[in-house]
């Protein structure tokens, strides 16, 4: 679901722009007429409308985060998991509105959001990216979704951000019941995690017959499902039960990036996540096992992205940021930058995302193209900081209309 207000706009053109397209290594310069929340011409084209003048700016398309948390109120899972909803999305909506003012036009919610959020969005609400969400992440019992610390004896079943589900026919029955309720795609949890207390990181979760039958059921919709695994032995059982999408894959080895490559599965790294736990997480809470869980992923999160794209494997971006953590959303464009070049990340977080996403019209700048753009400070590829620094100035266009 592409949840936003869609009411017409009038033309913007922006001129004498340096223009990346979402793909090409080569900026052109020209302009860009923007018109009915459309891109409408690209390049030596007469101005019409509003004019924004892009004189030593680089323009790139709107950028996609495709691992992102609206629910993520707090780093503990129950903490998460019970606050009320009502904080919740109100929560979500300050932080979709932050993550709007950064530049990304669109987000991918895996684990969380709900047709609720959606709506307002809809209705214009409030200010926000685009807005594809999951609805809570599936997990069996004792998984990366499971909440609970061993010692603690309570029900848990389902939460904002992750539900616990066992067993082939309740996972289709689940399954159906996020495509019924406006679910882009179907989330589960194959690994174990940082945040979660009592899996350990590397075992393969959830049986290859209860993986195959989710994929089964988004499959049948046009839909995928998208998975959270670390280990190589975590990523391959996915990836050959049907997971088109690897989430974090820190612990990537060459094989596995080959494999996923052969199966056309896509990785989403999500670098800022760990480096935030790594500088902030115990100031902000995070539980001591999952400090020490964190040290195990994060310095391999780097070398899997370039070894991903040596085999290659369509490499995407994400944030994967919760509590207060999520102001280093921007920090996970410098790691990206640091560990693959701007080129590559700047195709990550537009073009290939939106191919992830199932939607051609996002994350480029061409005739017919969503109307979503960011003018930059200055020249990315000559002074990178430009994608990162939030004291630089930037505007950000969202359905060919500047953002409050």
């Amino acid at each position: 679901m592409d949840a936003m207000t869609t009411e017409p706009t009038a033309p913007l053109t922006i001129t004498n722009a340096l223009i990346f397209d979402g793909t090409s290594a080569d900026l052109v310069e020209g302009s860009i007429v923007f018109n009915g929340g459309l891109v409408a011409e690209v390049g030596d084209v007469e101005p019409q409308g509003q004019v924004v003048d892009a004189a030593g700016k680089v323009v790139v398309p709107g950028l996609i985060d495709a691992h992102f948390h609206a629910y993520a109120v707090g780093l503990g899972g129950m903490e998460v998991e019970r606050s009320p909803l009502s904080y919740s999305a109100l929560v979500g909506a300050q932080r979709l509105g932050l993550a709007l003012g950064r530049g990304f036009t669109t987000v991918r919610d895996v684990a969380g959001g709900d047709i609720g959020l959606s709506k307002a969005i809809e209705k214009g609400l409030f200010a926000s990216p685009r807005y594809y969400y999951t609805g809570p992440a599936f997990s069996q019992t004792g998984g990366h979704g499971d909440p609970r610390a061993a010692d603690v004896d309570v029900c848990f079943s389902h939460g904002h951000m992750c539900a616990v589900v066992d067993g082939v026919d309740q996972l289709r029955q689940a399954v159906r019941e996020r495509f019924r309720t406006g679910s882009h795609a179907i989330k589960i949890m194959t690994s174990g995690g940082v945040v979660s207390l009592t899996d350990p990181i590397r075992v393969p979760q959830y049986s290859g017959e209860e993986i195959r039958a989710v994929v089964d059921e988004a499959t049948r919709r046009g839909s995928y499902v998208a998975a959270h695994a670390y280990s190589p032995e975590a990523i391959r059982h996915s990836v050959e039960n049907g997971v088109r999408s690897i989430e974090h894959g820190n612990l990537l080895d060459e094989a596995t990036a080959e494999l996923m490559a052969e199966h056309g599965a896509f990785l989403v790294p999500t670098l800022a996540a760990y480096d935030a736990m790594n500088r902030r997480g115990e100031a902000a809470g995070l539980n001591p096992v999952s400090q020490a869980k964190n040290a195990e992923v994060l310095s391999a999160g780097k070398d899997a992205i370039g070894m991903a794209l040596r085999a290659g494997v369509r490499v995407g971006f994400g944030s994967d940021l919760m509590g207060e953590l999520e102001d280093d959303q921007l920090q996970g464009v410098r790691l990206q930058i640091e560990a693959v070049g701007v080129l590559e990340t700047l195709r990550s977080m537009t073009s290939v995302n939106a191919e992830l996403l199932q939607n051609p019209s996002l994350g480029s700048l061409r005739a017919g193209a969503v109307g979503d753009a960011v003018l930059l400070d200055g020249n990315p590829f000559e002074d990178p900081a430009v994608l990162w620094d939030e004291s630089r100035p930037r505007t950000v266009l969202q359905a060919g209309r500047v953002t409050a």
